[in-house]
């Protein structure tokens, strides 16, 4: 009996209203990929309330009311950098650092993004706040779906700091001219002025471990940043900005500030710089595989950029930044660096475990593994094959998206 033929038979038999409210599943699958060891054949997931109780190879189909069947499974897929924002308004547009702003507050629960990031994959993303400000707040890891309030879809709170370099935090001020007139007419209004401010506030909080009075809103999250509590995600796009960010992160070393663990985010052009990214340590979220190779700020990414960071035993995701466009979406890039030259294993990795080990959360989320969230991603053949796509996702156990409901409709029209 085929995986698919049973699904069918699983559909019309099933309760449909009661499947909705389920968060406990038998799930069957030709291939499990768990991101953590080899692919298991014939693959069985038991989910009992959310969470994964049990992974089962080389198992057969079997029946059941909750039960789900299909060509194979992977972790959710995690976005770093999904850019799920209010735009400016998520902002504190009245100054340009300000770490202890937290992008939650700004989040719209009704916002489409989620449902569209849900049904590509995307299971769980970190928010971040737009990258209009030098220093822009404290990021969130959440879920896309599943509870009705966001703060039940946390996973974690204040994971990383948002920092970002080159032209964007600096394009709206103005140098003042006479009596200013808003409070745009400030620093910095270049890129040499967007790295003083970002060192200016470092030294600073640094500063007021011994000196209270230099204390000032957002200085103990950048010492907790400077003693490597949480990581900095900084947005650089282009080969000057990467080097900017290293070299930032190297003087807080030299001058015995600490080590601040840095995340390269949007860095297009970090395959130009592979001597000094492996001496840094920094970790690297890639964007979107541009389709002419020329993406943000003018900044190149090519085809085998990937293959370039796994052969330098450099950690890395990929990421949509919320793209619009079906194909920048988060499931397609690991398909684009395999043409490039990357790994399987090490495309699946790059949109699962690793970015949840990159912001501290793959105790829940990254793999599948017994006692973590079954975040869950049904796909009809193998995962970022040409040929294949998601067909059903899982968010803490509940289906988002059904994959017997193509079949079904398949069955009706035979």
């Amino acid at each position: 009996m085929s995986a698919w033929y049973l699904a069918t038979l699983l559909v019309l038999a099933g309760d449909a209203k009661k499947d909705d409210d389920s968060r406990s599943w038998t799930v069957f699958a030709d291939k499990v990929y768990t991101s953590v060891g080899d692919a298991l054949d014939g693959g069985l997931i038991r989910v009992q309330d959310g969470k994964i109780a049990a992974v089962v190879p080389g198992s057969s189909a079997g029946s059941g009311d909750h039960s789900l069947s299909v060509a194979a499974i992977t972790a959710g897929l995690i976005d770093l950098s999904a850019r799920v924002d209010g735009g400016a308004m998520s902002v504190e547009q009245s100054n340009e650092t300000i770490a202890n702003l937290r992008a939650f507050d700004a989040l719209d629960r009704f916002d489409e993004d989620w449902v569209r990031q849900a049904k590509s994959g995307v299971t769980c993303v970190m928010a971040s706040t737009y990258d209009d400000a030098v220093i822009g707040g404290l990021s969130v890891a959440l879920k896309t779906a599943g509870a009705d309030e966001l703060v039940e879809r946390v996973v974690q709170p204040d994971v990383a700091l948002r920092a970002s370099m080159g032209q964007q935090p600096s394009s709206r001020n103005h140098p003042a001219s006479g009596r200013p007139n808003d409070f745009f007419a400030r620093r910095p209004t270049t890129r040499m002025g967007v790295e003083w401010t970002l060192r200016d506030r470092c030294f600073e909080a640094a500063y007021s471990k011994n000196d209270a009075a230099r204390a000032f809103p957002g200085s103990k999250e950048i010492l907790s940043v400077l003693a490597g509590e949480r990581p900095i995600a900084i947005q650089a796009w282009s080969t000057q900005d990467i080097r900017t960010a290293i070299f930032w992160k190297e003087e807080m070393e030299r001058e015995g500030f600490g080590r601040p663990k840095l995340i390269l985010d949007a860095a297009a052009e970090v395959w130009k710089e592979p001597g000094l990214l492996v001496r840094s340590g920094a970790a690297v979220v890639l964007p979107p595989h541009p389709l002419q190779g020329r993406g943000g700020e003018g900044s190149f990414m090519a085809l085998d950029t990937a293959k370039i960071l796994n052969d330098l035993g450099v950690l890395f995701a990929f990421s949509s930044h919320n793209a619009v466009a079906p194909s920048a979406r988060l499931a397609l890039q690991p398909g684009y660096a395999m043409r490039g030259g990357l790994p399987f294993n090490a495309a699946l990795k790059a949109v699962t475990i690793n970015p949840a080990r990159m912001i501290g959360i793959e105790s829940r989320v990254g793999s599948i593994e017994v006692g973590k969230d079954a975040d869950l991603v049904l796909w009809s053949g193998k995962p970022f094959e040409a040929t294949s796509r998601v067909v059903g996702v899982l968010v803490d156990g509940r289906l988002i998206l059904d994959p017997r409901v193509k079949t079904q409709e398949q069955s009706e029209a035979k």
